[in-house]
């Protein structure tokens, strides 16, 4: 077995960087890909409900949602000092996809709660 040197934290993080920022885009088709399905299910639904405050309240959840994503980071830069940096290298993608999941189900239970249980009728 070949010794290999320690990766600089530069290395690390433009690692990080790399893979975490190129998968931000999915993880926000993702969220929007939730509210779409739910405006087409329920489509009498959002027009007697959705209203400016909800278009704001959407977008600071937008915005936390992608500040949540960076969370990533907590978790990936430390793991990537360990011995087992290759390893964790080759199986990141189940934290995205983990944490793409959970946001998912928080933005459904979000609309079905907040949106559509304030229709009328």
């Amino acid at each position: 077995m070949m010794w290999v040197p320690p990766a600089t934290l530069r290395d690390i993080l433009n690692d990080a960087v790399r893979y975490w920022e190129s998968r931000r885009v999915a993880y926000n088709v993702a969220l929007i890909l939730v509210v779409a399905a739910w405006a087409a299910a329920d489509w009498s639904g959002f027009l007697g409900t959705f209203g400016v405050t909800h278009l704001l309240q959407l977008l600071v959840l937008a915005v936390l949602a992608n500040a949540c994503y960076s969370a990533a980071y907590l978790v990936d830069i430390p793991i990537q000092h360990a011995s087992f940096q290759a390893l964790w290298r080759s199986s990141r993608w189940l934290l995205w996809l983990a944490g793409t999941l959970l946001a998912m189900g928080l933005a459904y239970f979000w609309i079905a709660d907040e949106i559509l249980a304030s229709a009328p009728g």
